[in-house]
Protein backbone atom coordinates (compact mmCIF):
# COMPACT_ATOMS: atom_id res chain seq x y z
CA UNK A 1 0.00 0.00 0.00
CA UNK A 2 1.37 3.75 -0.95
CA UNK A 3 0.06 6.20 1.89
CA UNK A 4 0.43 9.94 1.41
CA UNK A 5 1.41 11.84 4.32
CA UNK A 6 0.99 15.30 5.31
CA UNK A 7 2.81 16.47 8.39
CA UNK A 8 5.62 14.06 8.22
CA UNK A 9 8.50 15.80 9.09
CA UNK A 10 6.50 17.10 12.23
CA UNK A 11 6.23 14.98 16.10
CA UNK A 12 2.79 12.91 15.45
CA UNK A 13 3.74 13.08 11.64
CA UNK A 14 7.32 11.30 11.72
CA UNK A 15 6.55 8.76 14.44
CA UNK A 16 3.59 7.86 12.07
CA UNK A 17 5.49 7.79 8.97
CA UNK A 18 8.11 5.25 11.17
CA UNK A 19 5.19 3.11 12.13
CA UNK A 20 3.40 2.99 8.66
CA UNK A 21 6.87 2.11 6.92
CA UNK A 22 7.36 -0.55 9.90
CA UNK A 23 4.02 -2.23 9.48
CA UNK A 24 5.50 -2.62 5.41
CA UNK A 25 3.89 0.23 3.53
CA UNK A 26 5.32 2.61 1.25
CA UNK A 27 4.60 6.27 2.18
CA UNK A 28 4.28 9.14 -0.30
CA UNK A 29 5.39 13.03 1.78
CA UNK A 30 4.00 15.68 1.41
CA UNK A 31 6.51 18.96 2.77
CA UNK A 32 7.24 21.91 2.35
CA UNK A 33 10.96 21.54 2.65
CA UNK A 34 12.61 18.30 1.18
CA UNK A 35 15.85 19.20 3.83
CA UNK A 36 13.28 18.56 6.73
CA UNK A 37 12.55 15.01 6.01
CA UNK A 38 15.73 13.70 6.97
CA UNK A 39 16.05 15.43 10.38
CA UNK A 40 12.79 14.31 10.83
CA UNK A 41 12.72 10.76 9.74
CA UNK A 42 16.26 10.00 10.61
CA UNK A 43 16.64 9.25 14.24
CA UNK A 44 13.65 6.88 13.95
CA UNK A 45 15.47 5.04 11.32
CA UNK A 46 13.12 5.17 8.56
CA UNK A 47 14.06 3.31 5.24
CA UNK A 48 14.58 6.15 2.89
CA UNK A 49 13.56 4.02 0.06
CA UNK A 50 10.52 3.15 1.36
CA UNK A 51 9.70 7.22 1.45
CA UNK A 52 8.48 9.51 -1.77
CA UNK A 53 8.98 12.93 -0.99
CA UNK A 54 6.73 16.09 -2.86
CA UNK A 55 7.74 19.14 -1.85
CA UNK A 56 4.79 21.79 -1.18
CA UNK A 57 2.10 23.81 1.18
CA UNK A 58 -1.30 21.81 2.38
CA UNK A 59 -2.74 24.52 1.16
CA UNK A 60 -1.81 24.49 -2.59
CA UNK A 61 -4.75 22.50 -4.42
CA UNK A 62 -3.11 21.50 -7.44
CA UNK A 63 -0.12 20.53 -5.25
CA UNK A 64 -2.18 18.61 -3.12
CA UNK A 65 -4.07 17.00 -6.03
CA UNK A 66 -1.17 15.86 -7.60
CA UNK A 67 -0.34 14.69 -4.25
CA UNK A 68 -2.84 12.41 -3.53
CA UNK A 69 -3.41 11.10 -7.20
CA UNK A 70 -1.15 7.73 -6.59
CA UNK A 71 -1.85 7.14 -3.07
CA UNK A 72 -4.26 4.28 -1.85
CA UNK A 73 -4.40 5.95 1.51
CA UNK A 74 -3.44 9.28 3.07
CA UNK A 75 -2.94 10.44 6.65
CA UNK A 76 -3.83 14.30 6.74
CA UNK A 77 -1.06 14.65 10.06
CA UNK A 78 0.30 18.65 8.83
CA UNK A 79 -0.75 21.06 11.74
CA UNK A 80 0.44 23.65 13.36
CA UNK A 81 0.26 22.59 17.72
CA UNK A 82 1.14 25.89 19.25
CA UNK A 83 -0.60 27.78 22.09
CA UNK A 84 2.44 30.78 21.23
CA UNK A 85 0.05 34.00 20.11
CA UNK A 86 2.65 34.38 17.29
CA UNK A 87 1.56 31.75 15.65
CA UNK A 88 -2.26 32.66 15.11
CA UNK A 89 -2.53 32.62 11.58
CA UNK A 90 -0.04 29.84 10.49
CA UNK A 91 -3.01 27.98 12.33
CA UNK A 92 -5.64 29.27 10.51
CA UNK A 93 -4.35 28.52 7.46
CA UNK A 94 -2.99 25.12 7.83
CA UNK A 95 -5.03 23.16 10.60
CA UNK A 96 -7.85 24.75 8.77
CA UNK A 97 -7.88 25.55 5.24
CA UNK A 98 -4.79 22.64 5.13
CA UNK A 99 -7.68 20.32 6.45
CA UNK A 100 -10.39 21.21 3.46
CA UNK A 101 -7.70 21.28 0.80
CA UNK A 102 -6.25 17.81 2.02
CA UNK A 103 -9.87 15.91 2.82
CA UNK A 104 -11.39 17.43 -0.52
CA UNK A 105 -8.38 16.38 -3.24
CA UNK A 106 -9.00 12.63 -1.23
CA UNK A 107 -12.70 12.90 -1.65
CA UNK A 108 -12.63 13.73 -5.33
CA UNK A 109 -10.35 10.35 -6.36
CA UNK A 110 -12.21 8.57 -3.70
CA UNK A 111 -9.19 7.61 -1.37
CA UNK A 112 -9.72 7.03 2.43
CA UNK A 113 -7.95 9.21 4.22
CA UNK A 114 -7.48 9.84 8.48
CA UNK A 115 -7.53 13.41 9.62
CA UNK A 116 -5.67 13.83 12.70
CA UNK A 117 -7.44 15.86 15.03
CA UNK A 118 -7.38 16.35 18.86
CA UNK A 119 -8.89 15.61 21.98
CA UNK A 120 -9.00 19.15 22.29
CA UNK A 121 -11.38 19.97 19.61
CA UNK A 122 -13.92 18.34 21.72
CA UNK A 123 -13.54 21.08 24.47
CA UNK A 124 -14.98 22.49 26.85
CA UNK A 125 -17.50 19.41 27.02
CA UNK A 126 -20.90 19.38 28.82
CA UNK A 127 -20.08 16.04 29.15
CA UNK A 128 -17.72 14.72 31.93
CA UNK A 129 -16.04 12.68 29.44
CA UNK A 130 -15.43 12.67 25.84
CA UNK A 131 -16.20 10.14 23.77
CA UNK A 132 -16.88 9.02 19.47
CA UNK A 133 -20.50 10.56 20.51
CA UNK A 134 -18.73 13.93 21.29
CA UNK A 135 -20.07 17.23 19.70
CA UNK A 136 -17.35 19.38 18.70
CA UNK A 137 -16.41 22.11 20.96
CA UNK A 138 -16.30 25.78 20.95
CA UNK A 139 -13.29 26.43 22.91
CA UNK A 140 -11.97 30.29 23.36
CA UNK A 141 -8.39 29.51 22.49
CA UNK A 142 -7.18 30.15 19.29
CA UNK A 143 -5.08 26.60 18.94
CA UNK A 144 -8.04 24.83 20.00
CA UNK A 145 -10.69 26.89 17.77
CA UNK A 146 -8.88 25.49 14.96
CA UNK A 147 -8.41 21.99 15.27
CA UNK A 148 -12.69 22.44 16.31
CA UNK A 149 -13.30 24.22 12.83
CA UNK A 150 -10.77 21.18 10.92
CA UNK A 151 -13.11 18.83 12.76
CA UNK A 152 -16.43 20.22 11.18
CA UNK A 153 -14.91 19.79 8.02
CA UNK A 154 -13.47 16.58 8.50
CA UNK A 155 -16.94 15.61 10.19
CA UNK A 156 -19.03 17.17 7.20
CA UNK A 157 -17.17 14.56 4.66
CA UNK A 158 -18.10 11.61 7.06
CA UNK A 159 -21.50 12.68 6.82
CA UNK A 160 -22.04 12.81 3.34
CA UNK A 161 -20.51 9.48 2.97
CA UNK A 162 -16.62 10.19 2.11
CA UNK A 163 -14.19 7.44 3.52
CA UNK A 164 -12.81 9.30 6.44
CA UNK A 165 -11.72 8.15 9.76
CA UNK A 166 -10.57 10.70 12.53
CA UNK A 167 -7.87 10.58 15.25
CA UNK A 168 -8.37 12.59 18.42
CA UNK A 169 -4.95 12.30 19.93
CA UNK A 170 -4.14 13.61 23.25
CA UNK A 171 -1.21 15.99 24.48
CA UNK A 172 1.94 13.51 23.46
CA UNK A 173 5.00 13.37 24.69
CA UNK A 174 8.13 11.24 23.82
CA UNK A 175 11.76 10.91 22.27
CA UNK A 176 12.38 12.33 18.90
CA UNK A 177 10.94 15.41 18.38
CA UNK A 178 12.04 17.58 14.96
CA UNK A 179 10.60 20.64 16.57
CA UNK A 180 10.45 20.23 20.00
CA UNK A 181 6.61 20.93 20.12
CA UNK A 182 4.85 22.27 22.81
CA UNK A 183 4.79 19.32 25.37
CA UNK A 184 7.79 18.44 25.02
CA UNK A 185 9.35 22.14 25.35
CA UNK A 186 7.17 22.45 28.62
CA UNK A 187 8.51 19.41 29.93
CA UNK A 188 12.15 20.95 29.08
CA UNK A 189 10.61 24.57 31.02
CA UNK A 190 9.48 22.53 34.18
CA UNK A 191 13.43 21.23 34.56
CA UNK A 192 14.78 24.39 33.87
CA UNK A 193 12.48 25.89 36.76
CA UNK A 194 10.92 28.37 34.58
CA UNK A 195 7.45 27.41 35.37
CA UNK A 196 7.27 27.67 39.31
CA UNK A 197 3.64 28.05 39.06
CA UNK A 198 1.27 25.81 37.69
CA UNK A 199 -2.85 25.75 37.47
CA UNK A 200 -4.95 23.34 39.03
CA UNK A 201 -6.80 21.04 36.87
CA UNK A 202 -5.51 18.22 34.31
CA UNK A 203 -4.97 17.06 31.06
CA UNK A 204 -4.92 13.60 28.75
CA UNK A 205 -1.20 12.96 28.15
CA UNK A 206 -0.22 9.83 26.01
CA UNK A 207 2.89 8.54 24.24
CA UNK A 208 3.67 10.07 20.44
CA UNK A 209 4.71 6.15 19.72
CA UNK A 210 1.27 4.86 20.66
CA UNK A 211 -0.68 7.48 18.41
CA UNK A 212 1.91 6.60 15.62
CA UNK A 213 1.10 3.12 16.09
CA UNK A 214 -2.78 4.25 16.11
CA UNK A 215 -2.54 5.79 12.60
CA UNK A 216 -0.35 3.24 11.38
CA UNK A 217 -3.63 0.58 11.65
CA UNK A 218 -6.03 3.83 10.88
CA UNK A 219 -4.66 4.16 7.59
CA UNK A 220 -6.39 0.61 6.49
CA UNK A 221 -9.31 0.90 8.62
CA UNK A 222 -12.45 1.28 6.98
CA UNK A 223 -13.75 5.06 6.82
CA UNK A 224 -16.46 6.34 8.95
CA UNK A 225 -14.63 5.84 12.54
CA UNK A 226 -13.71 8.14 15.21
CA UNK A 227 -10.73 6.77 17.28
CA UNK A 228 -8.98 8.19 20.14
CA UNK A 229 -5.69 7.81 20.82
CA UNK A 230 -3.90 6.25 23.64
CA UNK A 231 -3.89 8.39 26.77
CA UNK A 232 -4.01 8.86 30.18
CA UNK A 233 -5.93 11.54 32.38
CA UNK A 234 -3.97 13.52 34.78
CA UNK A 235 -4.02 16.17 37.01
CA UNK A 236 -1.66 18.75 37.19
CA UNK A 237 -0.28 17.68 40.32
CA UNK A 238 -0.04 13.82 38.56
CA UNK A 239 1.91 15.25 36.34
CA UNK A 240 4.30 16.85 38.49
CA UNK A 241 4.65 13.83 40.84
CA UNK A 242 5.36 11.82 37.53
CA UNK A 243 7.97 14.14 36.51
CA UNK A 244 10.03 14.26 40.36
CA UNK A 245 9.82 10.69 40.51
CA UNK A 246 11.97 10.54 37.20
CA UNK A 247 14.39 12.98 37.98
CA UNK A 248 14.63 12.35 41.94
CA UNK A 249 14.40 16.60 42.17
CA UNK A 250 11.96 18.67 44.14
CA UNK A 251 10.83 21.12 42.01
CA UNK A 252 8.73 23.73 44.12
CA UNK A 253 5.73 24.26 42.87
CA UNK A 254 2.82 26.71 43.55
CA UNK A 255 -0.36 25.63 42.36
CA UNK A 256 -3.13 27.99 41.79
CA UNK A 257 -6.74 28.30 40.32
CA UNK A 258 -6.59 27.73 36.35
CA UNK A 259 -9.47 30.31 35.73
CA UNK A 260 -7.57 32.65 38.16
CA UNK A 261 -4.45 32.28 35.96
CA UNK A 262 -6.10 33.83 32.77
CA UNK A 263 -5.14 37.25 33.24
CA UNK A 264 -1.67 36.34 33.41
CA UNK A 265 -1.80 34.49 30.08
CA UNK A 266 -3.57 36.58 28.23
CA UNK A 267 -1.32 39.27 29.46
CA UNK A 268 1.88 36.84 28.24
CA UNK A 269 -0.21 36.00 25.35
CA UNK A 270 -0.12 40.02 24.52
CA UNK A 271 3.42 40.67 24.85
CA UNK A 272 4.98 37.91 23.68
CA UNK A 273 3.63 39.23 20.44
CA UNK A 274 6.49 41.56 20.46
CA UNK A 275 8.82 39.66 22.61
CA UNK A 276 11.19 37.86 20.91
CA UNK A 277 11.89 35.28 23.20
CA UNK A 278 8.83 32.50 23.90
CA UNK A 279 7.33 32.79 27.64
CA UNK A 280 6.09 29.54 29.29
CA UNK A 281 2.73 31.33 30.75
CA UNK A 282 0.52 30.45 27.84
CA UNK A 283 -3.11 31.40 28.02
CA UNK A 284 -3.81 28.22 26.11
CA UNK A 285 -2.15 26.01 27.98
CA UNK A 286 -4.06 27.29 31.08
CA UNK A 287 -7.13 27.40 29.08
CA UNK A 288 -6.74 23.55 28.37
CA UNK A 289 -6.20 22.31 31.96
CA UNK A 290 -9.35 24.57 32.93
CA UNK A 291 -11.61 22.79 30.33
CA UNK A 292 -10.32 19.06 29.84
CA UNK A 293 -12.06 15.85 30.53
CA UNK A 294 -11.10 12.43 30.03
CA UNK A 295 -11.69 10.12 27.03
CA UNK A 296 -14.63 7.53 27.72
CA UNK A 297 -13.66 3.95 29.19
CA UNK A 298 -15.69 2.94 26.08
CA UNK A 299 -14.03 5.20 23.22
CA UNK A 300 -11.95 3.04 20.51
CA UNK A 301 -7.96 3.07 20.78
CA UNK A 302 -7.75 0.58 17.82
CA UNK A 303 -7.06 -2.55 20.43
CA UNK A 304 -3.49 -0.43 21.48
CA UNK A 305 -3.36 0.08 25.55
CA UNK A 306 -1.39 3.50 26.75
CA UNK A 307 2.27 2.67 27.83
CA UNK A 308 3.13 3.66 31.60
CA UNK A 309 3.06 7.17 31.91
CA UNK A 310 6.14 6.85 34.05
CA UNK A 311 7.94 5.26 30.35
CA UNK A 312 6.90 7.88 28.54
CA UNK A 313 8.59 10.24 30.71
CA UNK A 314 11.58 8.99 31.38
CA UNK A 315 11.99 8.74 27.89
CA UNK A 316 11.57 11.74 26.97
CA UNK A 317 13.53 13.58 29.73
CA UNK A 318 16.10 10.91 28.22
CA UNK A 319 15.86 12.18 24.84
CA UNK A 320 16.21 15.78 25.90
CA UNK A 321 19.38 15.35 28.00
CA UNK A 322 21.20 13.48 25.48
CA UNK A 323 20.34 15.81 22.47
CA UNK A 324 21.66 18.44 24.47
CA UNK A 325 18.30 20.30 25.69
CA UNK A 326 19.19 19.64 29.68
CA UNK A 327 22.02 19.40 31.37
CA UNK A 328 22.89 16.09 33.66
CA UNK A 329 21.73 18.40 36.67
CA UNK A 330 18.42 19.52 35.12
CA UNK A 331 17.77 15.74 33.79
CA UNK A 332 18.51 14.33 37.61
CA UNK A 333 18.35 10.40 37.93
CA UNK A 334 17.18 10.22 35.06
CA UNK A 335 20.49 11.27 33.00
CA UNK A 336 22.15 9.21 35.91
CA UNK A 337 20.54 6.16 34.50
CA UNK A 338 21.03 6.86 30.80
CA UNK A 339 25.03 6.99 31.49
CA UNK A 340 25.06 4.40 33.54
CA UNK A 341 23.68 2.09 30.98
CA UNK A 342 25.73 3.88 27.81
CA UNK A 343 28.69 2.33 29.80
CA UNK A 344 27.20 -0.92 30.91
Amino acid sequence: MLVGVTGGTGFVGAHSVAAIVRSGHKVRLLAREESRVAKALGPLQVDAKAVDVVVGDVTDEKVVAAFVKPADAVLHAASVYSFDSRDREAMARTNVRGTEVVLEAARKRGTPVTHVSSVGALFPSLSATIGPWSPIGKPKETYLATKAAADEVARRHQDEGAPVVITYPPALLGPHDPHLGDQNARLRDVLRGLMPFWPSGGLPLGDVRDTALMHAEAVTAPGGSRVFGPSHFLTTRAYLETVRAVTGRALPTLFLPAKAMFPIGKTADFVQRGWPWHIPAEYGALYTCAVAVPADDGAPTAGIAPREFTDTVTDSVRWLHRTGRLTARQAGTAAHTQIRKAMA
